[in-house]
């Protein structure tokens, strides 16, 4: 149901995430708005095609008072094709942003840029026609291609610029016709997102902030490495598929561009961990308008759960996320098929939501076959946790790209041991981010990327040494309780919200 109002305290710029889709993520928002009831939020939500989505995931709390749903992959509404000029003097200034793109250390004057962005899609400014139609613009994208990309294909590359171009023009029309009196704009990505998050604290003046929880370029990169390698590399010739990897680099150029706008206008500039901030600050962050805020959440949830926990350590290993294939659900199959050689007895529990990949989840329950699990491994689908956590022995999480999963604050809090892969944050929350942090223990076990062999010895070692066992589950513990509570993220927040109302 859309909820519609006139004024709140915080708009919330959502980019394929809540309240359609669950995951950490979207956790997270609804934890930040539900905890934090004296604020009232409005939330526009960016998808790919209405179609992708079903009914909301989330029912939304009393103090969201406004839902608006944008889907950038949409046909493009453009008035009937007709040649036109063009404006020169815009596509010459566009031409200078470009440049700062690939140069950065030159310097970009902000009130060009402010203007820039503001009359995108404006009548006075250049309008999605324009740029779809007009003579300037053919003009500018052959001369760009004969100055960088004469090598490849020039049919890739026009419909590359095409397709990185029409979902900003949307953003733009999002930005035009948004009736929201906000007191600020608070982005959870860069992305598509953020830059809505740009125009709009443009348009109004209110202040911009930026949460990443993952940097968005890095994701995209994955993504896009894995989407060209499985379409085009065993289908086409050597010479196309080095046109495609071409466009493939053009895509993450853009994000990488998007960033530093996003970047050069937000602030504060949140990260969950270290690691993070640092490379926002490589990718052109200012290192003083960045902050680290850790996750967090509320202890006393998890005490009936961890307080039904069998004195026997279960031999039931659990991965809970979404069934798609940056989880890498596929070595934890794997690496279970190791696990009941030597214990025999052990079990795979797959607990998450199906529905968002469904030919991957096809090709996982294949692999159950062919490796003989069937009955070892099993799918659960969507659990409460309070029903699933205390029935573990282990939790693991093999994913291939991740920022600060919470669901190893919630098998801490469950008194449940983790194996994670290296990704995101999982290192420090397992082994500490500070000396005095690490001098608490592990709390599990860290294993390499995509490594089966390593993921089921950390599990085995773990179910099999009640000493260790214990001891991670202590360090979790205690770990959880010191430096990631619910209050303490959500005290961060308060501050920063309310003096970005103040301005």
């Amino acid at each position: 149901m859309q909820k519609q109002q006139k004024d709140a305290d915080i708009t919330l710029l959502l980019e394929g995430t809540y309240p359609f889709i669950r995951g950490g993520v979207s956790g997270w928002v609804h934890q930040i708005i539900a905890e934090l009831p004296q604020y009232t939020f409005s939330l526009v939500f960016l998808g790919s095609r209405k179609s992708d989505y079903g009914e909301l995931k989330y029912v939304l709390p009393d103090n969201v008072v406004h839902l608006e749903c944008h889907y950038l992959w949409e046909r493009l509404s453009l008035s009937k094709a007709k040649g036109c000029k063009g404006n020169n003097d815009y596509i010459l200034r566009s031409g200078k942003l470009h440049e700062w793109f690939r140069n950065p250390c030159s310097g970009f004057d902000e009130v060009v840029l402010k203007n820039l962005l503001v009359s995108l899609g404006q009548p006075s400014g250049f309008t999605a026609e324009e740029f779809f139609h007009s003579d300037a613009s053919w003009q500018h994208i052959c001369e760009y291609y004969d100055k960088y990309n004469a090598g490849n294909s020039f049919i890739h590359y026009l419909w590359a610029i095409k397709a990185t171009h029409a979902p900003l023009f949307m953003l733009a029309s999002v930005a035009n016709q948004f009736s929201v009196e906000t007191k600020a704009f608070h982005t959870v990505s860069t992305g598509f997102a953020g830059f809505l998050g740009i125009l709009l604290h443009y348009r109004t003046g209110r202040p911009l902030i930026l949460t990443e929880h993952g940097i968005y370029t890095k994701e995209r990169k994955v993504d896009l490495q894995s989407l060209f390698i499985k379409e085009h590399r065993d289908s086409l010739s050597d010479a196309l598929y080095m046109g495609m990897q071409y466009q493939e680099l053009l895509w993450i150029r853009y994000f990488e561009s998007l960033g530093r706008l996003i970047y050069q206008a937000s602030n504060p500039i949140i990260s969950l961990y270290e690691n993070n901030r640092r490379r926002q600050i490589a990718d052109g962050a200012d290192g003083d308008r960045t902050q680290v805020i850790p996750n967090g959440m509320e202890m006393q949830r998890f005490l009936p759960i961890r307080a039904e926990r069998p004195e026997k350590i279960p031999l039931v290993v659990g991965l809970l996320g979404r069934i798609v294939p940056i989880k890498d659900i596929k070595t934890f199959i794997r690496a279970m098929s190791t696990v009941v050689l030597q214990l025999p007895e052990a079990q795979g529990w797959l607990i998450g939501p199906e529905e968002e990949d469904q030919e991957y989840v096809a090709e996982c329950r294949s692999l159950i076959q062919e490796l003989g699990l069937e009955g070892k491994v099993r799918f659960l689908g969507f659990q409460q946790i309070s029903n699933v956590l205390p029935r573990l022995g282990l939790l693991v999480l093999t994913s291939i790209s991740e920022a600060f999963p919470l669901v190893l604050l919630e098998a801490f809090g469950s008194g449940l041991p983790v194996v994670t892969t290296d990704v995101g944050a999982c290192r420090e929350i397992i082994e500490g981010a500070s000396d005095e942090d690490r001098a608490l223990g592990c709390a599990g076990i860290v294993t390499p990327i995509a490594d089966p062999e390593a993921t089921a010895a950390a599990v085995i070692t773990l179910l099999t040494d009640g000493e260790r066992w214990h001891a991670a589950q202590k360090a979790g513990i205690q770990r959880f309780e010191k430096y990631y509570t619910q209050s303490r993220m959500l005290d961060s927040y308060k501050k920063i919200y309310d003096q970005a109302i103040a301005q």
